[in-house]
């Protein structure tokens, strides 16, 4: 039998109550909120540019290096969970395992990442709208007024629909999702069966197993620059784990539908990232990868040259931009359904105030952590679109990568600290608890940390600012954001340490067996 967990204050470690719906998702309802989470097609347009801009031809090597360490963190979450299936996910653990400061950070680190997040994610949200109505002139000026107003319109809708229950959530996920996999598919098989057919326009390669080779790339430092972007297009399927406590059988599912998703992942990013550089090539001219003005969304320029415009090619075309459309807007939920149950256990631990642990008598969802949710996102939405011209939303997403290294690091370096007395058990529990996760952790903090460095550099981000009392010094706005978060959270951390002194007084607890 289990023994029951402690920790020294005799505070039972066994998740508490807390009156969330138990119980009311399964394995494959599970795996779909990780992927859709994700955002497949919306990180695709986001992000698949700039990676074939440091990579070329070596992006889907990237796809497949970075798959490594974000598949080894996993074990580490699913081992966790296992352990402790709380939905505080790394703010719990790391507070039980290591320290409660180092808890704190983890949970600032995810709160932070999801609200800085969501700009981008409502931003898209709003120029779909208006490109597939066909107001492409609107729908090109992500800064505009009314793609402004459509993009708070989607985070309202989305938070509603959060707040209406797991259920209702969990089934628009379906939906959104059956329709983005969909047509990523579609639009993968129609463009490599036009390369083979020798009909996909000038610039077009067949695919090649060298691209699979990472020592072909030119540049090592290029190299990891793509492989940190490429980390945000795995970003989000740990909301399995965040969903935990509304889960059946929440020690083993969540885990494995954590670690499930992200196999699915790389099989649809290898899919679409082969299909993508076989078609449009990465030429800088036309529909090349490599064209700037494809650069912000690659696939609105790439589905039009694949489905062309005219009959049935158009009916899928439009069908790819309500993908990428309902792509950002099934993110958007997930990123309201994780933020509130983050900031419900950090309540409910004491971390934070009391009143974001409340959960709704009828819906069973923390109503007070989601409509807080929606209304910083929306603030933090409207702030960023004034700020550059809306170009600091971009470089708020590049800043993510350093909050998501963190927390995903620190969750891998928590499983190997917390089971390294229990090796001798076995050599899985060796590999999947100890060693993966630690190797998968310090990858990724390393990973987080270059990335910070990397981005002083402004022509690494797209905005960039003068530093105060210097002489002119400019530095990118990627580094201005990555580091002003990471500042405001060690504030909130010593804010948080005198407000509620007993969640940080408390000693971690030991590492037990399963």
């Amino acid at each position: 039998m289990q023994e029951l967990r402690r920790d020294t204050e005799g505070i039972d470690t066994e998740p508490s109550d807390k009156g969330l719906r138990s119980g009311a998702l399964g394995m494959a309802t599970s795996v779909i909120l990780a992927v859709a989470s994700a955002a497949p097609a919306y990180s695709l347009t986001a992000t698949l540019a700039f990676v074939v801009g440091y990579v070329g031809f070596q992006a889907p090597a990237v796809v497949m290096l970075a798959f490594v360490p974000i598949l080894f963190v996993s074990f580490g979450y699913a081992a966790l969970n296992r352990r402790d299936p709380d939905c505080g996910t790394i703010f719990t653990w790391a507070s039980r395992v290591l320290h409660p400061n180092l808890g704190f950070l983890g949970g600032w680190a995810i709160i932070a990442s999801f609200v800085l997040v969501m700009g981008s994610l409502a931003q898209v949200a709003g120029q779909y709208v208006f490109l597939l109505a066909g107001a492409e002139g609107i729908g090109s000026a992500p800064a505009d007024w009314r793609v402004l107003l459509a993009g708070l319109g989607w985070l309202v809708l989305m938070t509603l629909i959060c707040y209406r229950g797991i259920e209702i959530a969990a089934a628009v996920q379906r939906a959104l999702l059956f329709l983005e996999f969909g047509m990523l598919l579609a639009l993968s098989v129609v463009a490599l069966a036009r390369v083979y057919a020798g009909t996909a326009p000038t610039g077009m390669h067949r695919p090649q197993l060298s691209w699979l080779n990472p020592f072909e790339s030119g540049s090592l430092s290029a190299f990891v620059s793509g492989l940190v972007l490429m980390l945000f297009i795995y970003w989000g399927w740990e909301t399995a784990l965040t969903v935990n406590e509304e889960t059946t059988d929440r020690r083993r599912i969540p885990g494995r539908a954590a670690t499930c998703s992200t196999v699915l992942l790389v099989t649809l990013y290898l899919i679409a990232t082969f299909a993508a550089i076989s078609f449009a090539g990465i030429g800088d001219t036309g529909i090349g990868l490599n064209n700037p003005d494809n650069s912000g969304d690659v696939l609105y320029a790439f589905g039009t040259a694949v489905f062309g415009a005219s009959g049935f090619g158009s009916v899928l075309w439009h069908l790819l931009i309500l993908m990428v459309l309902t792509s950002a807007a099934a993110s958007t939920e997930t990123t309201v359904l994780t933020l509130s149950r983050t900031m419900l256990s950090m309540g409910d631990q004491g971390a934070l105030p009391r009143a974001l642990a409340r959960v709704h008598p009828r819906f069973r969802i923390p109503h007070v952590g989601t409509i807080t949710v929606g209304v910083v996102g929306a603030v933090v939405y409207v702030a960023m679109n004034f700020l550059g011209h809306g170009l600091v939303i971009g470089d708020a997403v590049s800043a993510c990568g350093v909050m998501i290294a963190f927390y995903y690091g620190l969750t891998g370096l928590t499983s190997a600290w917390a089971y390294r007395a229990q090796w001798r058990a076995g050599a899985t529990d060796l590999w999947l608890r100890v060693i993966f996760p630690m190797v998968g952790g310090v990858v990724l903090l390393a990973a987080g940390a270059w990335s910070l460095v990397h981005a002083w550099n402004p022509a690494e981000s797209g905005t960039s600012w003068s530093l105060p009392f210097s002489s002119g010094t400019r530095v990118g706005g990627t580094f201005v954001v990555g580091t002003g978060t990471i500042l405001l959270g060690l504030l909130a951390l010593l804010i948080c340490r005198r407000l509620y002194p007993d969640f940080f007084r408390r000693r971690t607890a030991t590492a037990s067996q399963d």
